[in-house]
C-alpha cells in the first residue's frame, strides 16, 4: 500500500468559471489559475503522484508551458492515473476536502464523486468528497480563496 497527500489553493476571481471535480458550479466567481483551476482535482493529482513517488503536478504540467493553459483538469487527472496505473498500482480510495466559504457544495457532491470516479477509472464507492468552511477565518473564510486537501491509498 502507498499513501499520498495533496493540497492546492487558488485565489477566487469575479467572472471566472467555477469548476470543481469537473462539475460546473453556477457562481459569480471561480478559482484563478493557468488551467481551469479545479482545486480539488489538483489536490487529488498531487496525492496520486505523491503516493507513486512521481513528484507533483507542477513538474508534469508546469504553468510556464502554454500547452497547459486552460487545460481541463479532468483530462490531466486521466493522464496522472495512467502514469500511476502503469507502475502497477490500483486505486484504493480517495478522500477529498474542499474548503470554501461559498457557494454551498452539498447539492453537487454526488455528481462530483461520479465525475472523479469516471476520470480515475474507478468505482464511485472509492471516492469521498466533502466541503467545509473556515467560519469566516483566513483567505477561504473571507471569500478571497479556496483550498482543498486530498489523501489517497494506492494498492500494488
Amino acid at each position: 500500500m502507498r499513501i499520498g497527500f495533496g493540497y492546492d489553493a487558488h485565489k477566487l476571481k469575479k467572472g471566472r468559471r467555477c469548476v470543481f471535480c469537473g462539475i460546473y458550479i453556477p457562481n459569480d466567481f471561480g478559482p484563478e489559475g493557468h488551467s481551469d483551476a479545479d482545486v480539488p482535482v489538483h489536490a487529488l493529482m498531487d496525492a496520486l503522484l505523491g503516493a507513486a513517488a512521481l513528484g507533483d503536478i507542477g513538474g508534469h504540467f508546469p504553468a510556464s508551458d502554454e500547452k497547459w493553459r486552460d487545460a481541463d483538469s479532468m483530462e490531466l487527472l486521466k493522464i496522472v492515473c495512467s502514469k500511476v496505473y502503469a507502475l502497477g498500482y490500483s486505486f484504493g480510495n480517495a478522500d477529498i476536502t474542499i474548503v470554501l466559504e461559498s457557494p454551498r457544495l452539498s447539492p453537487y457532491i454526488e455528481e462530483m464523486r461520479a465525475s472523479v470516479a469516471g476520470a480515475a477509472g474507478t468505482d464511485i464507492s472509492k471516492i469521498n468528497i466533502k466541503a467545509t468552511t473556515e467560519e469566516q477565518m483566513g483567505f477561504t473564510g473571507d471569500g478571497t480563496g479556496i483550498s482543498s486537501y486530498a489523501v489517497v491509498l494506492l494498492l500494488k
